[in-house]
């Protein structure tokens, strides 16, 4: 009888964990453990925000924390960058056109840290700042974390300062330079755009780099590769309403010497100086025209400078061009890229030493135009 007794308990007691392992309703769901609270923001320290797991620096990505690239980024004196967006549960972007930004929902996070590699003299890395945009109802803020030498830590710092690093790059090569951490106001000067409320012309502020042209490329996560736009919309961060960019469309890799010249310098253009030379861009007054979307087609070479006469009159009387076919020497736009003046550099922000490779085969691609009419 016993022996029955324990057999029906033991049932019993199975039954019960059955229909506790089939109820749906107790399956764990996993949270983003990431806290944007726009009342708050932006917060003291880079941990506050908990966009990373683990040890910060190591900068792995949180719960619902997504990696992106590029394809052809802004030049910091060689720095390298990680970048990152995070937006709220149950909110997603929306396509504009393939050469605007996503629009990010309120709440939204753009995260991008930049780090060296090999730094001087023990070979470490080291990341130097972190720079969070966020989304409020309001419009786009700014906040800028500064990372301590111990690299357990970032602090909000909108102040500006400079950061003396040394690095072996890729070549063995040892490089230098005063990096600059930018101000607000160098925040505010890059992402800058005109917006008409009646009457009356106001400055907001909105990302660079999200555009549709921009992430329509293979990126390789943890256990997968894949187009970014794809991914956006698998995770659920993006609306799938719209046609991916085609290929004429869509910027490539300006670091990438088998692909067209031409095309190399129309991406160099659109990620290192597009932001301030376009259409209610902060440097709209200047007859350049920098988005890729722009320096294709019949006034390409014209939006680029080419055969284009310099109207500053501050520049050396040889510049009569800002870009001369075959003649470096006379080019405006070659003469500020080439030097760290910061009287006449261009891009004006973002760089205090000269991007070598870039002012390589943007030399090739002056030398290669034909002359003006």
């Amino acid at each position: 009888m016993r022996k029955y007794y324990i057999l029906s308990i033991t049932l019993f007691l199975l039954i019960i964990v059955l229909s506790a392992c089939s109820d749906k309703e107790d399956v764990y769901t996993p949270v983003s453990p990431v806290v944007v609270d726009l009342t708050l923001v932006p917060y003291p320290k880079l941990s506050d925000y908990k966009f990373f797991e683990g040890e910060m620096k190591n900068q792995i990505p949180s719960l619902n924390v997504i990696p992106y690239e590029p394809a052809s980024s802004l030049f910091s004196d060689y720095a390298h960058k990680k970048r990152f967006v995070w937006m709220p549960q149950g909110t997603k972007a929306t396509f504009v056109s393939d050469n605007k930004v996503l629009e990010l929902p309120v709440g939204a996070a753009l995260i991008k840290t930049f780090y060296y590699d090999n730094v001087q003299p023990d070979n470490t890395t080291r990341i130097i700042e972190t720079r969070v945009m966020i989304r409020k109802a309001t419009g786009w803020i700014f906040a800028d974390y500064v990372w301590n030498a111990d690299q357990t830590e970032a602090y909000f710092d909108l102040a500006g300062s400079y950061t003396d690093i040394s690095w072996k790059d890729e070549n063995n090569i040892i490089r230098n330079t005063n990096y600059r951490i930018p101000t607000q106001v160098q925040c505010m000067i890059c992402h800058k755009n005109k917006e008409v409320i009646g009457t009356t012309v106001i400055d907001t502020y909105i990302p660079i780099g999200i555009k549709p042209q921009n992430l329509n490329f293979n990126y390789t996560y943890n256990t997968e590769t894949k187009n970014q736009l794809t991914k956006w919309i698998e995770s659920g961060f993006l609306e799938n309403n719209f046609t991916f960019p085609n290929s004429a469309n869509t910027v490539i890799n300006y670091n990438d010497s088998s692909k067209p010249l031409e095309s190399r310098v129309r991406s160099y253009f659109d990620s290192n100086c597009s932001h301030c030379h376009a259409i209610d861009r902060h440097c709209d007054y200047r007859p350049m025209r920098f988005p890729y979307s722009e320096t294709g087609g019949a006034n390409g070479l014209t939006n680029m400078g080419v055969c284009v006469d310099t109207e500053d009159y501050s520049f050396a009387p040889a510049l009569t061009k800002i870009v001369a076919p075959g003649n470096i020497n006379r080019s405006m736009l070659y003469y500020r890229i080439n030097t760290t003046d910061e009287s006449f550099r261009m891009p004006l922000h973002g760089r205090t030493i000269i991007h070598e490779e870039a002012v390589s085969f943007i030399e090739q691609w002056i030398n290669s135009l034909s002359p003006c009419p």
